[in-house]
């Protein structure tokens, strides 16, 4: 067996360690919800048990993670991703994450909006945006707002909000969203 990937392998059961353990996860409740005995488990994670693909397509289920970033496998072939835009109300949404749960990124374009009224919407989640170019319009609960490139706002989308395109050309943003609430963690050396 080559090298690398005896390397890759052997890191595979102290990787699934890591990832159980940084989400807080007991074996009986990972055994649970992937069908796979404790000790089976516990084995894979000392090495003691090889990785299969009986056993990590269940864990990377679960985890709600790709394959190739579970067992950490080595980048092949051609690098960039291909991610195929969403449209839904008339907007296009880029997605720049692969992975679901956790904090999702997307760049927004959003049309200029004809005059409507307003709608607002609550949902699960907390929502970051940064205005790239064009106006943006915003109404979160009580306040009017209208953003300018450069401006970002983040917010709890339990409070009413909508949000849309003013002015005659298209606005696009940089959005950050969690749906369990997850907000961003902004670090600056000062």
């Amino acid at each position: 067996m080559d090298e690398e990937l005896n390397e890759t392998l052997s890191a595979v059961g102290p990787r699934l360690r890591a990832l159980r353990r940084e989400r807080d996860i007991t074996l009986a409740e990972l055994s649970e919800s992937t069908g796979i005995s404790e000790s089976t488990l516990s084995r894979l994670e000392s090495g003691g048990r090889k990785p299969t693909l009986e056993l990590l397509l269940p864990l990377a289920k679960a985890y709600g993670i790709p394959l190739d970033e579970l067992v950490g496998a080595p980048a092949t072939g051609d690098p960039r991703i291909h991610m195929r835009p969403i449209r839904r109300h008339g907007r296009v949404f880029i997605p720049l994450t692969r992975r679901p749960g956790g904090i999702q990124a997307f760049k927004q374009i959003m049309p200029p909006q004809t005059p409507v009224e307003p709608e607002l919407k609550v949902h699960e989640g907390y929502e970051w945006l940064y205005v790239l170019s064009g106006r943006v319009r915003l109404l979160l609960g009580e306040q009017d707002l209208t953003l300018l490139p450069g401006e970002v706002v983040e917010f709890d989308t339990h409070v009413p909000h909508w949000i849309a395109a003013v002015g005659p050309e298209s606005a696009e943003v940089l959005c950050l969203y969690g749906t369990q609430g997850e907000r961003a963690h902004i670090r600056t050396n000062t």
